[in-house]
């Protein structure tokens, strides 16, 4: 059975946009609970920011894959997002195989970011570290000339990001970087809430999971603030590089 879906699920999407950051995400929703604020503060910044999401998140116990995909476009007024696409992997069962590599290479072509930031390379979840497998190999691929893509009818020309970040996710891994979220915070956790049939909602009748107790809001919040109190401010938000981060200043990071 094929992993890969020929659907065309939720994107917003405009004329060829090249993009600073591309942020991949197993789950729609991945991004908003661990990389949320970093990418809202680039916006800020006026850099052009794109999510895709690997799957629709359809094996969640909660929700459906239809009520989620309303939850991104909720989700994406509260993030100020530029682009972001559905590849439409199977949940719980996609691979690193050829036809995925390729599908996440002509993404980071379409888009040519300069950064990525994909999920943890381990966790609670076990698509969080297979995505980002998959998604560590596409990158080194897309920058190899002899392999072919076509996209709307065109051959794309090679592309490899800069660097590519990871961020933390449910288990705790110590962050090779810490970014400053604390202005976003509170636009961050509604974010979050934009996914409302997964998080905590007092009034529904859905499955308790996990990530569904009010506690797991407040763990989010307890995270932000272990990672803010390492570079001395209030909120942060962590990630990790298989690759050492290199500068010319080291002024830059005091």
């Amino acid at each position: 059975m094929k992993s890969c879906s020929d659907k065309n699920f939720f994107s917003i999407t405009f004329a060829f946009m090249k993009l600073d950051i591309l942020a991949f995400a197993a789950h729609p929703d991945d991004i908003e609970l661990a990389a949320s604020g970093t990418l809202m503060a680039h916006i800020a910044q006026e850099k052009k920011v794109g999510i895709i999401d690997l799957t629709r998140g359809e094996l969640g116990s909660r929700g459906s894959a239809e009520i989620r995909m309303k939850e991104v476009e909720a989700s994406n007024k509260i993030l100020g997002i530029h682009v972001r696409e559905n590849l439409g992997f199977r949940d719980g069962f996609f691979v690193k195989d050829e036809t995925h590599l390729l599908k996440v290479i002509e993404m980071i072509r379409k888009y040519q970011p300069e950064i990525v930031i994909a999920n943890a390379v381990t966790d609670r979840h076990i698509d969080h570290g297979r995505a980002a497998d998959l998604l560590h190999d596409a990158c080194f691929l897309s920058g190899l000339r002899k392999i072919e893509t076509v996209f709307n009818n065109e051959v794309q020309k090679e592309w490899r990001p800069k660097v590519v970040y990871h961020y933390i996710q449910d288990h705790y891994i110590k962050p090779d970087l810490v970014f400053d979220i604390t202005p976003y915070f509170e636009r961050k956790m509604e974010s979050i809430k934009a996914f409302s049939s997964q998080f905590y909602d007092p009034n529904s009748a859905e499955p308790q999971t996990p990530i569904s107790g009010k506690d797991f809001l407040d763990f989010i919040e307890a995270r932000s603030m272990q990672f803010g109190r390492a570079i001395n401010v209030k909120h942060g938000e962590g990630f990790t590089v298989k690759k050492p981060i290199g500068t010319s200043n080291l002024f830059d990071f005091l």
